[in-house]
């Protein structure tokens, strides 16, 4: 099995979900952003993307206050106390105003939108999976590709009702593998402690980068480390009925193929974890 971690390239990869369209839950159109002006290298003289923050941000604990509040003053770069403002792509610029610049380039839209952090907001995504197996338990195999069909643990989001691993935010402090935990028992199941408890000690890293992310502002992203939990023989977290906690809409286990249509970059996350598996894709 391969153990690469799959990275996005700045000034390589471009972002695609959070460009030429309307920002989330709000009537904010995005300044046009063309694939030649993506990156912050390219001269874009006529760009002018209006700011959007969200106002329910103000004075929540989880968030940034304004730039240029008093006594806020960020370490850029640098593990800031209990927030992490380091990038996993790298050092990010900071614009002549102060406001760190997002890593991969434009997005049409200035502010930190619906996020809470300026800069990175980071996240954490389990990649929870199985083999389908018929009802006398034996693999299936594709028709096509004749390799083994993985299944993994896929949530409905609430915001856009797209399906999407079962992540979410790292608190300030708290370790990526209490955060892998911690949201899949919250999006996912509600039971089985235990068991859990051991399931989740092990896992391989199969990302660590940038999420195209429909959220994301030219001075506000997202990024994630996701892991791959792989239930070999599907007797633990696979033989388990799935709950839908608070943060999602539906769950369930969903066969993987490149026809999955995921939210924000997932698919691409997903794609890496079956290659790493032999699996059909």
């Amino acid at each position: 099995m391969s153990t690469a971690i799959l990275t996005l390239i700045p000034g390589i990869f471009r972002h695609v979900t959070c460009r030429n369209n309307v920002y989330p839950r709000t009537q904010t159109l995005r300044f046009p952003v063309p694939d030649d002006f993506v990156f912050w290298t390219m001269p874009y003289n006529d760009y002018m993307p209006p700011i959007y923050t969200a106002s329910h941000i103000g004075g929540q604990s989880w968030a940034d206050p304004d730039i240029g509040a008093p006594l806020f003053q960020p370490r850029w770069n640098f593990q800031d106390r209990d927030v992490n403002r380091l990038s996993h792509m790298g050092k990010y610029q900071i614009d002549s105003s102060g406001y760190p610049l997002n890593p991969i380039g434009r997005t049409g839209l200035r502010g930190r939108g619906l996020l809470g952090r300026w800069g990175p907001n980071h996240a954490a995504d389990p990649i929870v999976t199985r083999w389908k197996r018929d009802k006398n338990g034996s693999v299936i195999k594709h028709n096509v590709s004749e390799k083994n069909i993985l299944q993994m643990i896929t949530i409905q989001r609430h915001d856009n009702r797209m399906w999407a691993i079962p992540g979410g935010m790292v608190d300030p402090g708290e370790k990526i593998t209490t955060t892998l935990k911690r949201e899949f028992m919250e999006e996912a199941l509600n039971r089985n402690q235990a068991m859990i408890e051991e399931f989740f000690a092990t896992g391989s890293e199969v990302y660590r980068s940038y999420v195209d992310d429909p959220r994301n502002t030219d001075n506000a992203w997202i990024e994630t480390v996701a892991c791959n939990f792989h239930d070999e023989m599907g007797t633990k977290v696979g033989a388990l009925q799935l709950s839908a906690g608070d943060d999602a809409m539906n769950v369930k286990w969903c066969d993987i193929d490149g026809n999955m249509l995921l939210h924000a970059n997932h698919a691409t996350i997903v794609e890496h974890v079956a290659k790493r598996l032999k699996a059909h894709w």
